[in-house]
């Protein structure tokens, strides 16, 4: 056996103890009006809520923005121009005036979804579009940052990132301006998915629900994945 193999079985010998790491609280309120929260949350960061689903999405799409002409749609509601797996590279997504996804997660104490490679193959089309569109089970919502990051996405995705309204910036001044870097408009309409519809992630929700993450180890081995592309997600 080697040195570098000496050293590394003496510290697997001799190493200390796993131990539990403290506990963190959730800070959580208790049950509240989250999609409420959520809307003033969103309102605040010149973002916009739909709480009520339209009759007919792809017609609510045409009369509010009028002049997209090119639409990335991933969700089974609407019929779009493109998808993300049509883009060639990162760069792509840059004239696409409108993009509709649905996101796993929103936040209400921050007004944020979360978006992650399932749901956008191609991730730069949720901030090249002019416009942003996202669909928002209310069953999704949690109250606080600290109980998002225990959602599975964090752990699974190799990019996932909370959005909280159309971009902005207040660098100068102080005074904001929107767009900055990013999307002109964000909207979210709250949409249950449709009966029996379950988003890839679902399953895997559950088990880290029950799961507390205060172990310095990995989530269980035995909780599900589900397969399927996640543009199923309605």
């Amino acid at each position: 056996m080697g040195t570098r193999e000496d050293i590394l079985t003496a510290i697997r010998d001799h190493g200390p103890a796993p131990r539990e790491m403290p506990h963190i609280p959730d800070f959580s309120h208790g049950p509240g009006d989250l999609a409420g929260l959520f809307t003033d949350a969103l309102t605040r960061l010149d973002g916009q809520t739909v709480s009520q689903p339209p009759a007919d999405l792809q017609d609510w799409l045409s009369a509010t923005f009028p002049d997209a002409r090119k639409v990335c749609s991933t969700v089974p509601e609407v019929t779009g121009t493109i998808t993300p797996d049509q883009f060639s590279d990162w760069a792509a997504p840059a004239d696409v005036d409108l993009t509709v996804v649905r996101t796993p997660l929103g936040v209400a104490e921050t007004g944020s979804i979360l978006l992650t490679e399932s749901e956008l193959a191609v991730t730069t089309a949720a901030v090249l579009a002019q416009h942003l569109v996202v669909l928002l089970d209310p069953a999704d919502l949690v109250e606080n940052i600290h109980l998002a990051y225990r959602h599975p996405s964090f752990a699974d995705s190799a990019y996932a990132v909370l959005l909280s309204g159309p971009s902005g910036s207040a660098d100068i001044g102080g005074v904001t301006v929107h767009p900055a870097q990013g999307v002109t408009t964000m909207t979210i309409i709250l949409w249950p998915r449709a009966e029996g519809a379950l988003c890839n992630t679902e399953s895997r929700v559950q088990a880290f629900r029950a799961w507390p993450p205060r172990m310095r180890s990995s989530p269980p081995t035995s909780a599900p994945h589900a397969s399927g592309p996640p543009a199923t997600c309605g």
